[in-house]
């Protein structure tokens, strides 16, 4: 095993009479930091501040997120439920990004999640606290990658439908196949060297901030005089949920903007392919969720005031009423045209989301904590990035792709990868306000003392939406009308929770060390050296 001072020295600080560029200064401290938290680095630091920032940003691509939600925000209050129903959750969204925010510059590592959970727990209990918190991420994250492009594929369907005016409707099975032919294509993509991931992070992110301001000016100025007035677009409540009581319908509109703000914690995965990571990672995880949210809002407003009748909106043949909204507003040629940058912006977060589930794959298997392990962790010599995992993630999405035979499944779904994210993200900001308010050190970004209140309201609102989620649209469902992501989640939960009194607490430690921790003073010295000279 190599010590941590062979891992951290890289040729440009091998020869200790040389000056360290800010650059290489910079990746050092990292790689000796990385080695501090027991791994040695891997991964090539090609990803910068910006493109950090804007690989988050690009999982939560606002325009293809609100495009694919819009038919479930608006059933749950109509013009209030898209504008309130996307704002409120913003400040509590915020709050729970602020902390992660903290474990990240503290603990810079693609572990993430679960190696902060590990940490804060009570000693005794820090092996079972990663091996849940892994499980629950893995479980979202997969799901995640197969929710997008499903909604990519349904996408894709509804501009043949338009195109062809509603002569061609494609049902489940072509929809499935193109869910495959695009997993195929993202694997292609997230297998590609760190520096290429990064340069594409940051073109995408310009393409769909592009299309989002695009939206939120075409769609007021083109509806001219069908534009309803500010009272309509602020204030009118419609409820299409199916609930008799209107302020728990209205409260179901909050679950859309949460599958929205997901994957921000993808600035901490990435953290071992970034320079300067303690700093970045806090940087892109706040500045990502503020500005969607930000955006998303504004947009939601530009559509409110675009929507003359909601009930009509919501009748449309097609697989997605805002293309429906585009088609009455922009006529047919002008839908096509703006349809095919959503579709574009769409496969773009989805090749993003790919490359933030591999490097949770690809953690959770350093540790030893997946079956096939060896083959997970494994790195591709050329690229150096892990392609085995990469595909794993692609096949395990294909598989959950069936569900979408059944609509009520594929709900369910997107739900359940929402309460798999959010669970794995509670839970170590749980720790952190509890067992391990003494035990985090500090990295560039803290919150201080504000540290617990704003945990404390992070974990209630996420524990306030993980039970909404868990309801159907319906007051008196159906088969075809439950909310399955229970039964999905609880899978998953019974699978690791069985798995753990079983086999994995005979075996599985928490986060595994892959360095040898007590050359780590040998690594300060040649940093402080390369530094000073």
């Amino acid at each position: 095993m190599k010590t941590a001072a062979e891992v951290c020295v890289n040729s440009d600080v091998s020869r200790p009479h040389s000056r360290l560029s800010n650059e290489s200064s910079s990746v050092l401290a990292d790689d000796v930091r990385l080695a501090e938290l027991g791994y040695k680095s891997e991964f090539r630091r090609e990803f910068s501040v910006v493109e950090t920032v804007a690989f988050s940003f690009s999982i939560m691509a606002v325009i293809s997120g609100i495009s694919s939600t819009l038919s479930l925000i608006l059933a749950s209050g109509g013009h209030v439920g898209l504008v309130w129903g996307w704002g409120i959750p913003i400040p509590f969204v915020l709050c729970v990004a602020a902390v992660m925010a903290e474990m990240a510059s503290s603990m810079p590592t693609s572990a993430g999640l679960y190696y902060f959970s590990a940490k804060l727990a009570p000693e005794q209990y820090s092996p079972l606290a990663g091996w849940i918190t892994g499980w629950a991420n893995i479980t979202g994250q997969v799901t995640l990658v197969c929710s997008i492009d499903y909604t990519l594929a349904q996408m894709i369907t509804t501009a043949i439908a338009a195109g062809t005016d509603g002569r061609v409707i494609l049902g489940p099975g072509p929809t499935y196949g193109i869910l495959l032919a695009m997993l195929f294509l993202h694997g292609m993509i997230c297998s590609a060297a760190t520096r290429v991931l990064a340069r594409l992070n940051l073109l995408y992110a310009i393409i769909t901030l592009g299309a989002t301001v695009t939206a939120i000016i075409l769609l007021p100025v083109c509806a001219g005089g069908n534009r309803v007035s500010a009272k309509v677009a602020f204030t009118s409540y419609e409820n299409f949920t199916g609930w008799s009581n209107s302020g728990w319908a209205f409260l179901l509109a909050f679950t859309v903007p949460m599958w929205q703000f997901t994957g921000y914690d993808s600035a901490a995965h990435i953290s071992e392919e970034t320079a300067g990571a303690a700093k970045a990672a806090p940087m892109a995880i706040l500045l990502s969720v503020a500005s969607v949210g930000c955006l998303g809002w504004i947009l939601n407003v530009a559509i409110s005031f675009s929507i003359a009748s909601v009930p009509d909106l919501l009748s449309t043949p097609l697989a997605l009423p805002m293309g429906q909204l585009y088609l009455d507003i922009i006529g047919k040629k002008g839908m096509l045209a703006i349809w095919c940058i959503t579709v574009t912006v769409q496969f773009l977060c989805g090749a993003a989301q790919g490359v933030d589930a591999s490097r949770v794959v690809f953690a959770f298997a350093r540790d030893n904590a997946l079956p096939g392990s060896r083959w997970w962790k494994k790195m591709n010599h050329r690229t150096q990035t892990p392609v085995n995992a990469v595909w794993l993630v692609m096949f395990l999405a294909a598989a959950c792709g069936l569900l979408g035979f059944s609509s009520a499944a594929l709900t369910s779904l997107a739900s359940a990868s929402v309460i798999g994210l959010y669970t794995s993200y509670t839970t170590p900001i749980f720790l952190r306000i509890t067992s391990g308010r003494n035990k985090l050190v500090p990295g560039p970004f803290s919150l201080g003392r504000w540290s617990t209140p704003i945990g404390s309201i992070a974990v209630a609102w996420v524990s306030f939406i993980i039970v909404l989620l868990c309801f159907p649209t319906t007051s008196n469902p159906v088969a075809a009308d439950m909310n399955y992501a229970v039964l999905l989640i609880m899978t998953v939960f019974i699978f690791a929770c069985g798995s753990w009194v079983l086999s994995a607490r005979h075996w599985f430690t928490g986060p595994l060390p892959n360095i040898d921790g007590g050359s780590m003073t040998a690594s300060f010295n040649v940093y402080e050296k390369g530094v000073r000279e």
